[in-house]
């Protein structure tokens, strides 16, 4: 069976941490992007403010299938 695919990228901030900062940008893309069938985290990064950790931000690709 061939298939094609579409990735795109995006950014989930969460603050908790980088997997809930995934999950975010997962969430947010199912109300738009339809097929979804996998990810992969490109970068993580984060915010400090005062010394402590304030914003855990997870750069994602995710793939979709192109009808």
């Amino acid at each position: 069976m061939d298939r094609t695919y579409k990735k795109v990228e995006l950014v989930g901030i969460s603050s908790k941490s980088f997997e809930d900062a995934v999950n975010n940008a997962i969430d947010k893309a199912a109300k738009s992007l339809h097929g979804m069938a996998w990810f992969e985290v490109t970068e993580q990064h984060g915010k400090i403010t005062d010394g402590k950790i304030t914003e855990f931000q997870s750069v994602i690709k995710v793939a979709f299938k192109v009808d």
